[in-house]
């Protein structure tokens, strides 16, 4: 861990602070440069823009251009840290965004006193972008920010901490109860855990046909169920008329366990009591909520996945976000719906069902990966997820209505694949 440690500090200082830069896209040597580049030719875009807010796209980088916008108050595991402290990995999704999907995007990192002053300033600035990534803000007041924005801007908002989770997660948990011989409506479905990704988790499960009597929520005081009186109002959503109460009597004949609250919290005895051929998806980061030897040790019929890369079935945002926006920048949405985030789960779920690409086996020291217990999603560094994922939201978008173009072009993307 030291080593680690080390390596990190060292990789963020070295050669230059940070991990993103800003690159000119047009020459700048000549003096007619310089008059093309600025005073007096850029006055031309100008009054072209002040004509037609459209023509943004076509003379400016806003349709290329994403924010990574955070307060600092969930920074990954570490808790309310700030702004500040924020900002390595802010820079972190830019680099993201930038390696899978060739967005550029920037990092801004805001202090307010009320949800409402960092509404504000997001609001005002929103133009100046084609999307805006939320990213580390608590619950529950980022339900109420993501919703305000939605409402007030004109460009997609994504809260990548509710539904990037939620996209990779039921990709995946649609794929691990079909090689179990399960259907998502008939299962029984345990969440430890009751915050954003949480919520935002079992809202799109509920989408794909799982049903909401069915699934069990727990948060530090144990089930939430409709008897309790310090509900908010997201919680309120899945509380159980039951009169179970702890982890223990609801996880008994559960087909599904899914985990975004701590390490250690799942144990080999709670996983015995498990209804057979159980899926467990323990997202608890770096420490899974059971280590996935343990949970097949107990039970050698569970499919397991985790938030690790060192263990299979890796449930990783990386796997849908940078493609989710590129669908969207690219048919200039004006929001990423429902319509778009089931489109995407169903995009990376079926490229999990499909011949791994040679170039992904050697990235990964492998000689053979294949749709099973043990791959149920695809691996980032897939090449295919960005055109396949891409092309799935933009048609979504377009068919649902929030996309400023009708149509795509015949070779959308073709190039990556």
């Amino acid at each position: 861990m030291t080593d680690l440690r080390e390596q990190a500090l060292e990789y963020h200082a070295q050669p230059v602070p940070g991990k993103i830069s800003i690159a000119l896209t047009k020459p700048a040597e000549t003096q007619h440069d310089l008059a093309l580049a600025y005073s007096p030719g850029v006055a031309e875009p100008v009054r072209e823009i002040a004509a037609n807010p459209d023509e943004a796209f076509r003379y400016t980088n806003k349709g290329n251009l994403v924010a990574v916008i955070t307060n600092g108050t969930a920074i990954l595991g570490l808790g309310n840290l700030g702004p500040l402290a924020s900002k390595p990995v802010m820079e972190g999704k830019a680099l993201l965004f930038k390696r899978f999907a060739n967005i550029d995007s920037i990092d801004i990192e805001v202090k307010h006193r009320t949800p409402e002053e960092f509404i504000d300033t997001v609001a005002n600035i929103a133009d100046t972008f084609g999307g805006i990534n939320l990213e580390d803000i608590r619950a529950p007041e980022c339900f109420e920010i993501e919703k305000q924005l939605i409402e007030r801007c004109q460009v997609p908002v994504f809260h990548d901490d509710q539904h990037g989770t939620a996209i990779v997660t039921a990709a995946g948990m649609l794929n691990a109860l079909e090689i179990q011989g399960k259907a998502l409506c008939d299962s029984t479905i345990v969440c430890l855990g009751a915050g954003a990704a949480a919520i935002a988790c079992m809202e799109l499960l509920i989408k794909c046909g799982a049903m909401r009597e069915k699934i069990y929520m727990l948060d530090r005081k144990g089930v939430i169920h409709t008897r309790r009186e310090d509900l908010n109002e997201y919680k309120k959503l899945f509380a159980n008329n039951t009169d179970k109460r702890t982890l223990q009597e609801v996880i008994v004949d559960a087909d599904v366990f899914v985990g975004v609250s701590g390490p250690d919290l799942l144990s080999a005895e709670d996983v015995q009591l498990m209804a057979d051929k159980p899926v467990i998806f323990a997202c608890s980061n770096p420490d899974p909520e059971i280590k996935p030897e343990l949970a097949r040790q107990a039970r050698p019929d569970v499919i397991m996945g985790t938030g690790r890369s060192d263990y299979p079935n890796q449930v990783n945002n990386v796997l849908c976000f940078p493609f989710i926006f590129r669908g969207a920048l690219d048919v200039r949405a004006r929001a990423i719906n429902d319509a778009m985030k089931v489109a995407a789960v169903e995009a990376l779920r079926q490229l999990a069902k499909e011949p791994v690409p040679e170039a992904v086996l050697q990235a990964y020291g492998a000689t053979e990966m294949r749709f099973g217990p043990d791959y149920v999603l695809p691996k980032p560094v897939d090449s295919r997820l960005l055109p396949r994922i891409a092309k799935a939201v933009a048609l979504a978008a377009i068919e649902s209505g929030v996309a400023g173009i009708d149509t795509l072009p015949e070779d959308y993307l073709a190039d990556a694949e």
